[in-house]
């Protein structure tokens, strides 16, 4: 979330910055006005704890000479009384100022491109688009007649629509896809390897922004206040909550696979056919935790590992920037990577990497401090900042995949990374 002071201390900007998200009427006023009224309660009570500090000896005086002390013993009970008050109503004005600033998407970086959807800037697009010698299939038809996913019947038997049931080869190509990101970036990127829960609790999920995000995507478990997690970035984020970590273990870097499930709500009839958007898909997930003086090159690291998996797979694809007004509720900055389908000749979205600065770490309450050195004999404690991209998402990959290495004699080339995790075999 936001920080209400400043917030406060420039209203102006602040409300200039949130207009580029074009978000429409946020309530800052409102805001201001809370954050100037808890200040006030916290003086006076502070005022008050400060007054009953120098009561205490004055009452201890007049007793010991005998004096009356009803007066000071009655001041002193009406300090601890209106204390008690004021505690009261500062929560009360506290967690109604952090619910309003819970629905505050967060400032967009000054870099990042002003405008909505169709604003993007392409940053950099890497090979060269398939061409083909005979008539190319799309991935529907590949796995249809590969047997690689049933899209139809029988998966929608056992659950719903949109759902997948893999099969032979397509099976273990997802599996294959999934270890070798795992690999790359635990064995050659640097990140630690971890494996969290697939469901999180509603603070979890509130805690880096993302139930507004999801809120009519997300799948409940039943009773249990529980949700299945719409992104590995859910449960890795918040490893960190509540936690100061020591400043010498920055930047912290994790890896994580987990299947995601979503609703899609409202995507009818957008990117529905086949792979392309389905309830629950497979994603590694790369996590970072850094200094605020560092979070912009990590952010181009972050993008770097991402884009690495798709060059190793030979893949066509673009990095787009996306605009302020295009840019998800937590992010300041995201970049997507997508990858090239050349028979259906479209691109797809298969990463997001974002930095989100302090915006996840001040609602999940991360932070750092450093040891005392002869420059801070008292460092400060402050908040991390936080990164996340997907390294990468399925099944989008795999349809990049299918369409992109497919032979004119129905079967499909294995890119060469891949072998290893599947035998050593070269086609499916």
């Amino acid at each position: 979330m936001l920080d209400a002071n400043q917030v406060t201390e420039d209203l102006e900007g602040t409300t200039a910055r949130l207009a580029k998200r074009r978000a429409g009427e946020l309530g800052l006023p409102a805001i201001v006005e809370l954050n100037q009224r808890r200040k006030r309660l916290q003086k006076e009570r502070d005022d008050l704890v400060h007054e009953s500090r120098e009561l205490g000896p004055k009452v201890a005086a007049a007793k010991k000479a005998g004096a009356d002390a009803t007066e000071l013993l009655a001041k002193t009970g009406a300090n601890k009384e209106r204390q008690k008050e004021l505690e009261a109503e500062a929560r009360a004005v506290e967690e109604e100022l952090r619910q309003k600033l819970l629905v505050i998407p967060n400032l967009p970086h000054e870099a990042a491109p002003v405008g909505g959807e169709e604003d993007f800037k392409i940053v950099r697009e890497w090979g060269q688009p398939k061409t083909f010698a005979f008539p190319a299939r799309d991935h529907v038809a590949i796995c249809d007649q590969r047997k690689l996913a049933e899209l139809g019947e029988r998966a929608t038997k056992l659950a719903r629509s949109s759902f997948v049931l893999w099969m032979g080869d397509g099976a273990k190509l997802c599996r294959a896809l999934i270890n070798f990101f795992l690999d790359l970036h635990s064995n050659e990127h640097g990140y630690t390897e971890v494996s969290p829960p697939f469901v999180v609790n509603e603070k979890t999920i509130t805690g880096i922004g993302q139930l507004l995000k999801f809120k009519d995507e997300i799948f409940t478990v039943g009773l249990d206040g529980l949700y299945l997690v719409p992104t590995a970035e859910v449960p890795v984020t918040n490893i960190h909550a509540d936690e100061i970590i020591p400043g010498e273990e920055l930047p912290i870097a994790y890896c994580a696979y987990t299947p995601c499930f979503r609703r899609e709500a409202g995507a009818s009839g957008k990117m529905t056919r086949g792979l392309k958007r389905v309830h629950q898909f497979d994603k590694v997930e790369l996590v970072r935790f850094c200094r605020p003086e560092e979070s912009d090159a990590e952010h181009q690291k972050l993008l770097g590992h991402a884009s690495a998996v798709l060059e190793k797979l030979g893949l066509h694809y673009r990095v787009k920037e996306l605009a302020t007004g295009d840019t998800g509720f937590a992010a300041a900055r995201c970049y997507d990577l997508e990858a090239w389908a050349p028979a259906a000749k479209e691109w797809l979205e298969v990463s997001s990497v974002s930095t989100f600065t302090d915006f996840q770490a001040r609602r999940a309450n991360i932070r750092f401090k450093d040891k005392p050195s002869a420059a801070k004999q008292k460092p400060k404690t402050a908040f991390v900042h936080t990164l996340n991209g997907s390294g990468l998402a399925l099944p989008r990959v795999v349809i990049a995949i299918l369409e992109t290495y497919q032979r004119q004699d129905g079967k499909v080339d294995v890119p060469a990374v891949l072998r290893p995790y599947l035998g050593g075999r070269d086609t499916i």
